[in-house]
């Protein structure tokens, strides 16, 4: 077993129940050893010479495929795989929906997992979001119908075999280090569950230019969801997908994908529209997804701390026409361009301001932006959020929608989305 994230450890636990007993090799070896105080290994010290004695390596999804050592373990005759891939081998995949993309696919995990029990079938949703399915502590497969998997690129790259229905909800450059500093690679991996074996429909987002132009890679037959002319606004309240209570065109069209993927896989009740109205009742939101945190002096303050791209951003901003929005952006480089989010902040209607943070990408970020633009710099979030909020009086918003990963200054975007709550709560103080 290499690598001990979360998934890692699901797999050292479901390997316990056949009754092996995993040589443990990290990066980093965790302090106080592995599951169970089992010693583990440092890859560079004698870690990847262990690796090589195996017959079988289950890497985690944050050990990169495209590693060299990776390539050394295959060329000496070990096979390397994945949790989640190993699961898909021994699961009965034509009750499994797999959701992937680069924004978008947990949100439409959730939904379809919620709609699907809402219609009255026992459901379990994981993989990339929640519980690995290959975690034996997870659900009992005895008592799931329908199991909606959310899949990074990291873990589609392992996979085999896929099920027979797939979605894709969006399409961008991301997470390039990892897949080897390209972006056709990043998305020849995001793309993979289409075209594996037992692969036979892809339900796809119609809208993106990107995965229209990647239609060869999509698998044998693709349905196209697009958004409905005029989808950019409010969602109709006589639309079913009204009852979810999501902002933004690009949830309406997530909302779309998953009623599409519950229907092609044939989940019971799933193209009756009463029953999916009836059924879109009660979605609990996913944290740091367009959440609003509250309205401080008529302004509109929102969480959306896991918009990671400038794809996600850009969709974000569009949640709010006609509307002031301060956009709070930066963090963690990883080498994306940022011109896109300048071109399409510079075409809003709206007076749109970008506050960047003293992170890694500030200097990329404001790099993009031509002389002139509404763009202003601040020392950390408490700063961005106070400039924001004065700046969207009276009536606007202030949206964090970074545009990068928290992980240069913030343990994860949960920290970074309650720094941006006590921020808010801060300047709320302030205004009473």
């Amino acid at each position: 077993m290499w690598g001990l994230g979360v998934e890692g450890r699901a797999s050292v636990r479901r390997l316990a129940t056949l009754g092996v007993e995993p040589v443990l090799v990290d990066d980093r070896p965790p302090v106080g050893g592995g599951p169970g105080g089992l010693p583990v290994l440092a890859t560079g010290e004698g870690g990847l010479d262990a690796l090589a004695g195996c017959d079988v390596v289950v890497k985690a999804p944050g050990i990169s495929r495209h590693r060299p050592e990776v390539a050394a373990l295959e060329a000496g005759g070990t096979a390397v795989t994945g949790g989640l891939a190993l699961w898909l081998a021994g699961a009965d995949r034509s009750r499994v929906v797999c959701v992937t993309g680069t924004k978008g696919k947990s949100t439409t995990t959730a939904i379809a997992g919620h709609l699907a029990a809402g219609l009255g079938q026992r459901v379990a949703t994981g993989g990339n979001l929640g519980t690995p399915p290959y975690d034996p502590d997870g659900p009992d497969p005895a008592a799931v119908d329908w199991w909606i998997i959310e899949v990074s690129s990291y873990q589609a790259a392992d996979v085999a075999v896929s099920p027979p229905v797939v979605a894709v909800t969006s399409l961008h450059p991301d997470h390039l280090p990892w897949h080897g500093g390209d972006a056709e690679t990043y998305y020849a991996d995001k793309l993979a569950l289409c075209t594996r074996p037992g692969a036979d429909l892809t339900v796809a987002n119609g809208d993106s230019a990107e995965l229209r132009a990647r239609r060869a890679q999509l698998g044998p037959r693709v349905e196209w969801v697009v958004l409905p002319p005029g989808g950019g606004g409010a969602v109709p309240v006589t639309d079913w997908t009204a009852g979810l209570g999501l902002l933004g065109a690009h949830n309406h069209r997530n909302a779309l994908i998953a009623r599409a993927c519950l229907v092609a896989a044939g989940v019971p009740g799933a193209g009756d529209e009463a029953a999916v109205a009836r059924a879109a009742g009660g979605f609990a939101h996913l944290d740091s997804r367009l959440t609003p945190v509250g309205t401080v002096d008529g302004v509109l303050c929102v969480d959306d701390s896991l918009s990671t791209n400038v794809l996600p951003t850009l969709a974000a901003v569009d949640a709010f026409p006609g509307r002031r929005v301060a956009l709070i952006v930066g963090g963690q480089d990883r080498g994306i361009d940022y011109r896109p989010l300048a071109d399409g902040l510079a075409g809003r209607g709206a007076p749109t301001l970008v506050v960047v943070t003293a992170s890694e990408a500030a200097d990329r970020i404001r790099a993009a932006f031509p002389p002139g633009a509404g763009i202003t710099a601040c020392d950390d979030l408490f700063a961005a959020v106070r400039t924001a909020h004065a700046w969207a009086r009276p009536g606007g918003v202030v949206l964090l929608s970074p545009a990068a990963p928290s992980f240069d200054r913030f343990r994860d975007y949960r920290e970074r989305a309650e720094v941006f709550r006590a921020a808010v709560m801060a300047v709320a103080q302030t205004e009473r």
